[in-house]
């Protein structure tokens, strides 16, 4: 019996108990997103923050490889006032991304390259094969330039130098100096990637959701330079909640917690 592939391009949600896993697929150009996948993208993430029972958020790409940026077969007919409309349609998208209020996970395998690359920058923990390259090679492919958004993010994340040197020399980052750069997490084997998810994954789940929360807020405003806002909104959520107390008494009561996200 023949099976039939479905090849079309999407972005999809498997949601399993607390864990929502979201797949980038378009197999036929590495996982490069349309415009229909950044939307389904988009959509996915703002669903995410609008659900109580969401606890991850695991992205990772189809088949081995993340996501090969945007499809270029998109920029045919591009003139400058397109380019410029794009780059804000892309930020608004990793700016919902980055918005999700719970953990992201991104599974890095393959070509991390290009709009992808920002993708990656925009989860907050980054697992990677150890055969994953990370990169924005315009300079040498399609002579087009990141925005600014863009650009910050991945300064924020990869430093100034390595941000500038991969630009400037469109020479990619391998999986070891990725992890080095402080940008992956952690890295593994092929064969063992899966098995470091679910590890990287339970581990978010064990703990309180509250400040998993906070730290993300928090990381947000640092990154918008509101260096001087003393969060007090966010300090007093946690502190004033209940997870804080079931800590508290938890941890006098030699006792593992028991976290309900209030």
């Amino acid at each position: 019996m023949n099976t039939v592939v479905d090849d079309a391009p999407r972005v999809t949600v498997e949601k399993a108990g607390a864990v929502w896993r979201v797949e980038i697929s378009n197999p036929a150009r590495r996982n490069a997103l349309t415009w229909g996948m950044y939307q389904q993208l988009q959509d996915i993430s703002r669903a995410a923050n609008a659900s109580d029972d969401v606890r991850v958020l695991v992205l990772r790409g189809a088949g081995g490889t993340f996501a090969a940026g945007t499809d270029i077969a998109q920029f045919t007919d591009f003139d400058g006032d397109a380019g410029v409309a794009y780059e804000h349609r892309v930020g608004e998208i990793l700016g919902d991304l980055l918005s999700v209020r719970v953990p992201v996970v991104g599974v890095c395998e393959g070509p991390v390259v290009g709009a992808g690359l920002v993708i990656a920058a925009c989860c907050d923990l980054l697992v990677a094969t150890e055969d994953a390259q990370f990169g924005i090679p315009v300079a040498r492919t399609l002579g087009n330039v990141i925005a600014p958004t863009s650009m910050q993010r991945l300064r924020d994340r990869l430093g100034p130098g390595r941000t500038m040197a991969m630009l400037l020399t469109a020479r990619p980052l391998s999986a070891a100096e990725a992890q080095s750069a402080g940008f992956v997490h952690r890295v593994t084997s092929t064969d063992q990637i899966d098995a470091l998810v679910e590890e990287v994954v339970e581990g978010l789940l064990a703990s309180a959701p509250l400040t998993l929360a906070a730290v993300k807020d928090l990381e947000r405003r640092l990154a918008r330079r509101d260096a001087a806002d003393p969060a007090d909104d966010v300090v007093r959520r946690v502190y004033g909640s209940a997870d804080f107390h079931e800590g508290v008494t938890a941890f006098v009561e030699k006792r593992r917690p028991q976290w309900r996200g209030e």
